[in-house]
């Protein structure tokens, strides 16, 4: 096990690793901008480093400080948490030649999942369902385009190869609006991930996201952890999750997750990975893999009783997995509610001191977050500042705790999204189970405020 771990990131998911770093009696360093000195992981770390000031391009995106960092306070491993640096494979490369480790996979597996043209022809290799669709990146001839338009059946989806975050598509309804949204989406690709390959996909009217956590050492062994349900989105961006997937077969999983496994021992694939569908109409269709944990781990977490962080560690130290496939249980039912700091309804951020943080608890509950009464939440970052986890016997038990954790959560000075959730527990639809991924945009345009 390792002595000590840099943790390169902020927010809740620094806080989180340092955590798993003290159960593993692992010491941690942070680093972090001049807008994060008061954070709370900043005070509890062992050591803490300032890397430069508040923009992401000169401090949580700065390599060789970050790296540099490293070698200063004699740490083994660098963990990068999810965004920033977390699936850059030119960061993996400098890390591991630094002669450090990467918690997380060898940089030829991030490049490979990391580009999603060569990440479904190594999905299609493996067995797992794809969205029918090009063969590869599209070319540059009109005609070609047209006549892969016309073969897959409209509407289509153009994506950029590199994107991420629910950047970089569009969706296209007939044969006279496609070349122009072509053309304009490589021109968004290229500037944003300076990577303007695309490729088309059929777009399917109205799928469930439904995601496979995995988790591979590198004595090739892989097992699964269990779906989640993400469906719950607005313009791409998750906002609730829950494990397992409600409505949705056993076996059917099962069959699933088994290839996501298999596929993972078939790339050579090393750490937590998350496979990403849609599914509609009994059918799963792969569309990305995550290398990296995700916002929405805690989920799986709880009904699986497996510390995916602390796996994470043990992974990337050279440890094998310490159970099999069979010992794996699914227990009950657990929810997560992102919180961000912004308007509840029109989504404007809303950065600024808290005066008053009063978390909930109870039965069941959880909280992940580095906020506190007096912090001052930066403008210059993701407006997401914690996020309440509750797990039940039942669905219908979990549901409850999640009202009653909303019910008690008090968060003054700054606008939130908590009035937004406290709704969506209450909608009909919602506590069916089974809501598409355009469900909360609708409900956004029936309720607006």
């Amino acid at each position: 096990m390792f002595k000590k771990i840099l943790i390169a990131n902020r927010g809740e998911i620094a806080l989180r690793i340092q955590r798993a770093c003290r159960e593993l009696g692992v010491k941690s360093v942070v680093v972090y901008s001049e807008a994060d000195r008061d954070a709370k992981y900043v005070k509890l770390a062992d050591e803490a480093v300032c890397i430069g000031p508040a923009a992401s391009a000169q401090s949580y995106l700065n390599m060789p400080a970050i790296i540099s960092t490293a070698e200063v306070t004699d740490a083994e491993a660098i963990h990068p948490g999810y965004g920033f640096l977390a699936e850059n494979a030119d960061f993996a490369e400098r890390v591991e030649r630094s002669g450090f480790t990467f918690i997380g996979p060898t940089p030829a597996s991030i490049r490979v999942m990391g580009d999603k043209v060569s990440a479904k022809q190594a999905m299609i290799k493996s067995g797992v369902p794809c969205v029918p669709g090009s063969e590869g990146a599209l070319p540059d001839d009109p005609k070609e385009i047209i006549k892969a338009g016309r073969a897959v059946g409209y509407p289509v989806i153009i994506k950029a190869s590199g994107g991420g975050g629910g950047r970089g598509m569009r969706v296209v309804h007939t044969e006279a609006a496609l070349i122009h949204a072509v053309q304009t989406t490589r021109a968004e690709a290229g500037a944003a991930f300076g990577n303007s390959a695309v490729y088309m996909e059929k777009f399917l009217e109205n799928p469930r996201h439904i995601e496979i956590q995995v988790l591979a050492d590198e004595h090739k062994n892989a097992v699964w952890l269990g779906e989640r349900d993400c469906s719950m989105q607005r313009r791409h961006q998750k906002i609730i999750e829950e494990a397992p997937a409600p409505g949705i077969p056993r076996r059917t999983i099962e069959r699933i997750g088994e290839r996501c496994a298999a596929a993972c021992k078939r790339i050579g694939y090393r750490g937590a990975g998350t496979f990403e569908f849609l599914f509609e109409n009994g059918e799963f269709f792969f569309i990305e893999m995550n290398t990296r944990v995700q916002v929405e781990h805690p989920v799986t977490e709880l009904v699986t009783g497996i510390d995916i962080v602390q796996m994470q560690i043990r992974i990337a130290a050279g440890e094998k997995l310490p159970f099999t496939q069979r010992a794996i249980q699914m227990r009950g039912h657990a929810l997560e509610c992102r919180i961000n700091a912004e308007d509840p309804y029109n989504f404007m951020p809303s950065p600024g001191r808290i005066t008053m943080w009063h978390p909930p608890g109870g039965p069941g509950v959880r909280v992940d977050s580095h906020a506190y009464t007096n912090y001052f939440v930066p403008p210059n970052y993701d407006s997401m500042i914690g996020k309440i986890i509750v797990h039940g016997d039942t669905r219908d038990q979990a549901l409850a705790r999640m009202r009653i954790a909303l019910s008690e959560t008090v968060i003054e000075g700054i606008l939130t999204n908590i009035p937004l959730h406290r709704e969506l527990m209450v909608d009909a639809k919602f506590i069916e189970g089974g809501t598409s991924i355009h469900y909360l945009e609708g409900w956004l345009g029936r309720h607006k405020r």
